[in-house]
């Protein structure tokens, strides 16, 4: 199914099969091991902490760290936290999956390479299945937008309504690194541009701010192998870059992985620039604020009378 946040998507779908991987967490720099399990209709997106016996939704009200990654769970209990949840949650979005328990021994998802992509090989690898119930589209009905500064060197990000069954992405970023400099994107979002459009595309920092992060206990266990490393005009990993504007279409596969913790797809356009994660929470926390902001619109599962199954965070909120 080439769908993407459509208002239309039939059945829940879910993994086949178990499939895990080994890697290490960027920020902690820890040995992690994930599998991606499959799960009952209506589960929606649920992290388990193997190591403690801690499962946390995927859901925006459960963010409590937005610096450089998008962390789950207890502010003040790294027992019943997760950090760096975006590209995994973007590859199971982008994919298709609504039901799905990603099961991890530790503090952090592994970073593979960077990128969404070897989720999305996962994925692929388990095989995708329909199940019990249908999907509810969450539709966007006001605007709603969110601001850090003022000026042309504000950031800021919005949620419009659309006419169309998709979520659309239009995104800016800005650097003073030459190598990245101003770059932008728009896509109408399915399965299959996700993965060709986005899924590769790679984390990134500045060399200056290495040193930086490290002493801050960040980026333990970033390399060259699982992030782009950019040093003015240079880009030094040895591979060069795989796409000239792999900055803002990473930039674009953390929004897909940010907006997929509102527990739904969604029905609307979004419009950012130099958004983050930190914006793209508090972009879903104000969307969820006021009840006329928003519907669950249940598309054609509606027209045939179908049950719909919502994961227990959204089931309580009523569908107009």
């Amino acid at each position: 199914m080439d769908g993407f946040f459509p208002l239309e998507t039939g059945r829940r779908r879910t993994l086949k099969a178990p499939i895990g991987c080994v890697g290490v967490g960027l920020h902690s720099g820890r040995p992690a091991k994930l599998s991606l399990l499959p799960a009952p209709s209506g589960t929606g997106i649920r992290f388990r902490r193997t190591d403690t016996g801690i499962e946390i939704p995927a859901t925006f009200d459960q963010v409590v760290d937005t610096r450089l990654c998008t962390a789950l769970g207890s502010a003040t209990d790294p027992a019943a936290r997760l950090a760096t949840v975006e590209h995994v949650m973007a590859a199971l979005a982008g994919c298709g999956i609504d039901d799905a328990i990603v099961a991890v021994d530790g503090p952090e998802v592994p970073i593979l390479d960077g990128s969404a992509a070897p989720f999305v090989f996962l994925i692929d690898c388990a095989g995708i299945t329909g199940h019990a119930g249908h999907v509810a589209a969450i539709e966007v009905l006001r605007p709603v937008r969110v601001q850090d500064g003022e000026g042309p060197d504000a950031a800021w990000a919005e949620l419009l309504p659309s006419r169309e069954d998709r979520l659309d992405i239009a995104l800016s970023i800005d650097f003073p690194s030459t190598a990245i400099g101003r770059q932008s994107i728009a896509l109408r979002l399915s399965t299959r541009n996700f993965r060709e459009d986005l899924a590769d595309a790679r984390t990134f920092t500045l060399a200056e701010d290495v040193s930086r992060l490290r002493a801050a206990g960040l980026a333990q266990g970033g390399s060259l192998d699982n992030a782009i490393v950019v040093d003015g005009p240079l880009v030094l990993n040895p591979g060069g870059l795989r796409r000239p504007d792999e900055f803002v279409r990473h930039k674009a596969l953390d929004v897909v992985g940010d907006l997929a913790l509102a527990g739904a797809p969604l029905r609307g356009r979004f419009f950012g620039h130099r958004s983050g994660h930190g914006l793209n929470n508090r972009l879903l926390r104000s969307l969820f604020a006021d009840p006329a902001n928003w519907r669950y619109h249940r598309g054609r599962a509606a027209v045939e009378g179908g049950a719909v199954a919502l994961p227990a965070a959204a089931a309580a909120a009523p569908a107009r």
